[in-house]
């Protein structure tokens, strides 16, 4: 216990200097005044989404595309919105897909990453299932859906079953590939103070391997939306309920592009918060705690 600790202090200390030293290279930087942030980082993408919508506007108003069956007008999309807002259904449709998108995705971080660590650090265990990983990682979400509705039924668990197997390969792939990427003078370092095994693993591999599982959890979360939108597409059920994949393909039943763009926009939307909550925070606090990034 005492060499762990040991451990942790001697790496605890080599990472603060380097930080150190990264950040009086990088110089010192003030708080960032308001109107730069405004100017640098709200304007550009809201002006991207005004010029979005004036050339979309032109489009119908100019009669390029006038057929409101093929291409609705921005108005008639808000419309959709208020409609749904107004019957309640609006946050509906998000949390049914949000909260199976991430508890699904929870589920596949609880096995992809231990599946990943295994897979790194056992030469007989990658040798027999790591291009297995490889090749479901570059597998179509959308073929697992079939065989896990005949397998499962039209419920919840077929919903997260196809999640897992969209995601799994991505997180652990992603850990194998930042574990590989350790400098070899960490783990002996790790060794010689008595750090092995799990101890080894959860104090040395996986802090060091840590920018590339990060990696690998931001494509297993794009994996676990994509794989619960093409499940909700396809397996419409009315005891699976409403989600933003359901609610695209009744739109397109209901021949309303109307809805198909508030389904689209809704995906897009929930895609940007979970990155900019979640994933942008956890990279940003890597990057710090390394010294690549100065706190501003």
């Amino acid at each position: 216990m005492a060499s762990t600790d040991t451990t942790k202090d001697v790496l605890r200390d080599a990472a603060s200097v380097e930080a150190g030293l990264d950040a009086l290279e990088a110089g010192v930087v003030g708080r960032t005044p308001f109107r730069q942030t405004l100017v640098n980082k709200i304007l550009p993408p809201v002006v991207a989404i005004v010029v979005v919508l004036v050339l979309w506007q032109a489009l119908i108003s100019f009669r390029v595309v006038d057929d409101p069956t093929k291409l609705p007008s921005p108005g008639d999309v808000g419309d959709e919105f208020k409609q749904a807002w107004l019957e309640g259904k609006l946050l509906g449709y998000i949390w049914t897909s949000v909260s199976r998108g991430l508890l699904g995705f929870l589920f596949a971080l609880a096995i992809g990453t231990p599946l990943g660590l295994l897979v790194a650090r056992v030469k007989f265990v990658r040798a027999a299932i790591g291009p297995v990983l490889s090749g479901l990682q570059s597998l179509p979400s959308v073929a697992w859906v079939p065989p896990a509705v005949i397998w499962l039924g039209l419920d919840n668990r077929m919903m997260y079953a196809v999640i897992l197997l969209g995601a799994v390969p991505s997180i652990a792939n992603g850990l194998v590939s930042g574990i590989d990427q350790v400098p070899p003078l960490f783990l002996r370092a790790g060794r010689t103070m008595g750090a092995t095994g799990l101890k080894g693993a959860w104090h040395i591999v996986l802090p060091a391997a840590l920018p590339g599982y990060l990696a690998g959890l931001k494509q297993g979360w794009a994996f676990s939306w994509r794989s619960l939108m093409a499940a909700e597409i396809i397996a419409s059920s009315p005891d699976l309920g409403v989600g933003l994949g359901a609610l695209l393909e009744n739109g397109r039943n209901a021949s309303s592009m109307s809805m198909v763009f508030e389904a689209i926009f809704l995906i897009l939307f929930v895609g940007i918060a979970i990155d900019l909550l979640i994933f942008s925070p956890l990279e940003r606090w890597v990057l710090r705690s390394r010294g690549l990034l100065v706190k501003s």
